[in-house]
């Protein structure tokens, strides 16, 4: 993979990872618009990830040192609470990862009909989000989990993550500002784990002095991106604008099928 092709692909995953319309779905499109070999891309998909999970521990540094703080109190209190209820978010997508990851991976081929018909769910998810009322609750343990089985599901290319987990957050009566916080810091251990799994497990090597520059300018692109990415969506949350998303989706998703 050149340079310009790792840009644009760092510049897609950055924006697409926070943005509620599937950075694992754009990714797919991109690497076969661009020819990526999608068996050679492992390499490179794991660094853009990282890229992305950086910059939301950036965002959000200050509210993680204090989620971080109680845990060290030895006691429960509010941030104890919060990071039991992360754990529990963490479960449903944990019990894939270990059962069912090679089915899920099956399905990463670049099959754009497939992935066509992902965005389509994801715009319809977003779409119910604009006709809910909207509460102010703070999010249950009980909401962790059901949120967690929404980022499950979400590990289809074409399911927007963060899409689905700020969509059923905010249908479970939770407030915007807490379901967005919610869905960007429950992915955070899930996409380390996943990557050191990915490192550990295959044989990957870096042959070229290419190969090293096309990843760091995809780890940049993506972390830059993902860093306004971010801080963007969490006002879109606030202002309650994700059905300008559900029209993208929807869009995207018609043209990958018709054209694939």
């Amino acid at each position: 993979m050149d340079w310009l092709k790792a840009l644009i692909l760092g510049i897609i995953q950055g924006l697409t990872e926070f943005l509620p319309i599937s950075s694992s779905g754009h990714l797919e499109i991109g690497k076969v618009l661009l020819g990526v070999n999608t068996e050679q891309s492992l390499l490179f998909t794991v660094i853009v990830h990282g890229a992305t999970v950086f910059s939301t521990i950036v965002v959000f540094r200050k509210e993680l040192v204090k989620i971080f703080g109680g845990l060290f109190k030895l006691n429960l209190n509010s941030e104890t609470h919060y990071s039991f209820k992360l754990i529990v978010s963490m479960i449903p997508v944990g019990i894939v990862g270990v059962f069912f990851k090679q089915d899920v991976e099956s399905f990463f081929t670049g099959n754009l009909v497939f992935v066509g018909y992902m965005l389509i769910i994801t715009a319809l998810l977003l779409a119910f989000t604009f006709f809910a009322k909207q509460k102010s609750n703070n999010i249950s343990y009980g909401n962790a989990l059901i949120i967690g089985i929404a980022q499950a599901i979400a590990v289809m290319p074409g399911i927007s993550r963060s899409g689905a987990t700020i969509a059923t957050s905010l249908l479970l009566g939770n407030s915007r500002e807490s379901a967005a916080k919610f869905s960007f810091l429950m992915v955070i251990l899930p996409i380390i784990g996943e990557n050191t799994i990915e490192i550990l497990s295959n044989d990957i090597i870096i042959e070229k002095s290419h190969e090293m520059s096309s990843l760091i300018v995809g780890f940049i692109a993506a972390f830059i991106t993902g860093l306004i990415a971010c801080k963007w969506m969490i006002n879109i949350v606030k202002k309650g604008k994700l059905i300008y998303f559900a029209g993208y989706c929807l869009l995207v998703g018609l043209v990958s099928i018709l054209f694939s």
